[in-house]
């Protein structure tokens, strides 16, 4: 009898190890997903940026996306005031 009760237990503190041990991966996981989240957020922003960069130099300046944008900004804020 002794003998099933410690299998039992050494049963459950195994049980318990590996539960921890994949937490831990789940953890570690996690940070490695939001590491090359973050990665590939910057590497968009990067494209995009080269990409406005070589298209105003393609048409030497006349189209600035950023220009744009801001000009878009300022209307909608111009909009917002009037009503």
């Amino acid at each position: 009898m002794k003998l099933n009760s410690l299998g039992a237990a050494s049963l459950l503190a195994l049980s318990l190890v590996m539960i921890g041990g994949c937490d831990q991966v789940e953890k570690s996981a996690q940070q490695v997903l939001g590491k090359a989240t973050e990665s590939a957020k910057q590497a968009i922003d990067d494209t995009q940026k080269a990409a406005e960069q070589a298209l105003s130099e393609a048409t030497n300046g006349l189209i600035n996306p950023q220009k744009k944008d801001d000009q878009e900004d300022e209307a909608s804020e111009s909009n917002s005031k009037e009503a």
